[in-house]
């Protein structure tokens, strides 16, 4: 596994690890495993994010939120469903709209992402640990612009708070 080729002249194939949706596949990969090394079996990563966005924007409905976590809107019913199992989250038909549900964390869902707030830190602090402090900057920088610029392109693109508030 060679990291340190010359960048091709776009005329040979490319080696794998010279692929950027490869390396961000296997970012993932490693991401996903700290998650469950710091968080624990709890929670899968999508239901923390979904309960982490929840907690900053209370009493929104399923759809808004799934578009906030760029998730389909299937798997953030079932996200939801899992969530509410769990007793983390309650969902509340709204009156004017029977086939929406507002959305708010519970006590013991905030009480979670309390504790958790300590192993977040610690994810994203092993995570980012090989880059420098002005490597890691930019990384999240550019990693930042990547996502907001191919955002469109995605099977399901994220949806700005704004708009996901107005539903």
């Amino acid at each position: 596994m060679s990291t340190e080729k010359e960048p091709t002249d776009g005329t040979s194939m490319l080696d794998l690890y010279e692929h950027p949706g490869h390396l961000l596949r296997r970012a993932q990969q490693i991401s996903t495993a700290l998650f469950y090394d710091e968080i624990g079996s709890d929670l899968t990563p999508v239901q923390y994010a979904m309960l982490n966005t929840l907690a900053a924007h209370p009493g929104i409905d399923q759809v808004s939120l799934s578009g906030l976590v760029a998730i389909d809107t299937s798997t953030g019913a079932t996200v939801c469903a899992r969530l509410e199992e769990k007793q983390l989250i309650e969902r509340k038909v709204l009156p004017h709209n029977r086939r929406q549900r507002a959305l708010t964390v519970t006590a013991a869902g905030q009480h979670l992402l309390d504790a958790l707030g300590p192993n977040t830190q610690r994810l994203r602090q092993r995570l980012l640990a090989p880059l420098s402090e002005e490597e890691q900057l930019q990384f999240m920088t550019l990693l930042g612009k990547l996502v907001r610029e191919n955002n469109d392109q995605s099977r399901v693109p994220q949806t700005a708070v704004a708009s996901a508030q107005r539903r």
